[in-house]
């Protein structure tokens, strides 16, 4: 497996992770945490709330939420420790929680366990970041937040279609990407620098605990609706582009959205899968 440089701060982060004695600890003490709150006061379940108000919010929003969502499978591409996992698990049926690290999965384990419903719970390690280990037709829901950026273009791209394929025909998908923003001339190069920084010893583990550095090492892409819709055309239907803002590129027979609670630089697709 070719080993794609996006993915040796999530590698770095992960062996951090693991090796913190709870879940407490990783919320404390490790940078990739995106609650955006610093301070030793931090818990676990300060960080499971934000996803507690979050998870509805978005379901909500995009008329996603309903009574027989307890009957239904869905996958979150990117769980992380679980901020937002516990929520989905009190949601749905089965979820099935995907990430890049074992030791995130082993996290989100234990949020889960504390918070939600681990009786609803499977994990699956997304070894090569660009495809599930999953059967076609597997789930009802795809959902993904704060990850395909993270990802190579050609990388979330994939995912995107990997989403696709893993829902069954008459799911829903719900994708979140950061487009272009006047700061990439900037931010784009920090976080190749960053990256490499990631691979040097004890300095990336180092690195790992200090949330503005993590935060440009995440730095990978920019995607546009164009792209997305171009790589997943006729596989979906009933389009909506959301944003919380102007997006560049918005051209299509396909609605547009508008949620409040969206960073101005990112979007989301919902779609219904053929």
């Amino acid at each position: 497996m070719r080993r794609r440089s996006q993915l040796i701060a999530w590698k770095v982060a992960g062996r951090v992770s693991d090796r913190h004695t709870s879940a407490d600890e990783v919320v404390r003490e490790t940078g990739w945490v995106f609650n955006n709150a610093t301070g030793d006061h931090l818990t676990l379940a300060d960080f499971v709330a934000t996803g507690d108000e979050e998870v509805p919010a978005y379901l909500e929003a995009f008329g996603l939420r309903g009574p027989d969502n307890h009957q239904k499978t869905m996958i979150e591409i990117g769980s992380g420790i679980g901020r937002m996992t516990a929520a989905f698990t009190r949601e749905f049926g089965d979820v099935i929680a995907a990430d890049l690290d074992i030791g995130f999965l082993e996290r989100c384990h234990e949020t889960v366990s504390r918070f939600g419903r681990a009786d609803h719970l499977r994990t699956l390690e997304v070894a090569d970041g660009r495809s599930l280990a999953l059967a076609d037709d597997s789930v009802n829901f795809a959902f993904s937040y704060l990850t395909l950026q993270h990802c190579a273009q050609g990388d979330a791209l994939n995912l995107a279609r990997e989403a696709v394929r893993v829902t069954r025909s008459g799911g829903q998908i719900a994708l979140n990407f950061r487009g272009p923003s006047r700061l990439d001339p900037l931010l784009l190069p920090l976080g190749i620098v960053v990256r490499n920084a990631f691979r040097l010893p004890r300095i990336g583990e180092w690195l790992s605990q200090r949330r503005s550095i993590t935060r440009l090492a995440w730095q990978v892409s920019r995607i546009s609706p164009s792209q997305v819709l171009a790589s997943l055309d006729g596989s979906i239907d009933g389009v909506t582009i959301w944003s919380g803002g102007p997006v560049d590129d918005l051209q299509g027979a396909f609605r547009r959205g508008r949620f409040d609670g969206i960073n101005q630089n990112h979007w989301w697709i919902t779609a219904t899968v053929v």
